[in-house]
């Protein structure tokens, strides 16, 4: 059997978890269950709060006090605690939360043992970081939209777009994603009747953003995580195209690397793509990508002279010979 001190450490490591029954815990703690019940009220004195439902699907589980108790984290758990907060001081992109990461960090790395305090030293002193933080976003803005897309709550704020222009947006939001360096919002916009992206940073919440309840929707496109990696791919292109390819899509998607643009089928046999660059001459290398032929029906200019010189440049890299000469 534990000592008394071990078996309370252990019983509150194991309520950290889930909801366990008497009998559940006085098996874990190799103890009886009258020896659980006293061991609960020993914690409580601690000032911890447990909470504790009667009957057959009751249990006890650590509840939430009015101030915070020491936490039992295992070697894995302090590691991860102590890299996350590190993350979080340099890439979090959170307005005001890395001088209190790097409080908690500095508290953490004290209590850890030797052993753990080499390893998170290990990675400190071996990571470079290249996603650094973008445009913060105040800390309560990130909770009051993270709590509307976990609660189903309809959202109206304020936001600027890419040149600045104001405008007022009712937004069914669904989730938050952090890419870039860049916090983003994904949701349904009610004015527009379409899904968007919205800038966390250019988002102003006034005093009675969040609205009322919202039906849950699915993802765009089936896909949540590849609308998002395919519309922030999208928005810093500086050049577009639109072309109609003689050939399924399946066909045409396979060919293209992950971001080259968007395939749309037609019908069995042809496909509207819509690719997009930096500049023109990495566009007409996407459409020299197709290996089928192609109409070029809305670009500017500077495609159709991109995809010329390409041909020639090509055309004087592979003469063809005449058959029958050798």
């Amino acid at each position: 059997m534990l000592a008394t001190s071990d078996r309370l450490l252990r019983l509150l490591a194991l309520l950290q978890v889930r909801s366990w029954t008497g009998p559940e815990l006085a098996e874990r703690l190799q103890v009886t269950t009258r020896t659980v019940r006293t061991d609960i009220d020993r914690v409580r004195r601690l000032g911890y709060t447990v909470d504790s439902t009667p009957g057959p699907a009751g249990g006890y589980r650590l509840g939430r006090g009015d101030s915070l108790p020491p936490l039992l984290l295992d070697d894995g758990e302090a590691v991860a605690v102590a890299v996350g907060l590190r993350l979080a001081a340099t890439v979090a992109g959170v307005a005001g939360l890395e001088e209190p990461s790097q409080r908690a960090l500095a508290k953490v790395a004290q209590m850890l043992p030797s052993r753990l305090r080499h390893r998170v030293a290990a990675v400190d002193a071996a990571t470079v970081t290249l996603d650094a933080a973008g445009p913060a976003v105040p800390a309560d803005v990130l909770t009051t939209l993270a709590a509307a897309c976990r609660d189903g709550r309809e959202l109206r704020f304020d936001y600027r777009d890419h040149d600045g222009a104001p405008s007022v947006r009712t937004v069914q939001p669904q989730r938050l994603v952090h890419a870039r360096g860049r916090w983003y919002l994904v949701g349904w916009d009610t004015g527009r009747d379409a899904w968007r992206i919205y800038r966390a940073d250019r988002v102003a919440l006034p005093a009675n953003a969040v609205g009322g309840r919202c039906p849950p929707r699915d993802p765009p496109g089936g896909d949540l995580v590849a609308y998002v990696t395919d519309s922030l791919a999208q928005a810093t292109w500086r050049v577009r195209a639109r072309v109609i390819v003689h050939a399924p899509a399946e066909t045409v998607a396979a060919r293209l690397p992950a971001g080259a643009g968007v395939v749309v089928a037609l019908d069995g046999d042809r496909c509207a793509y819509e690719p997009g660059a930096d500049d023109p001459a990495t566009l007409a290398a996407w459409l020299g990508l197709l290996g089928s032929d192609f109409e070029l029906v809305d670009a500017p200019p500077v495609v159709a002279n991109a995809l010329a010189e390409l041909s020639d440049r090509l055309r004087r890299a592979a003469p063809v010979t005449p058959a029958g000469t050798g």
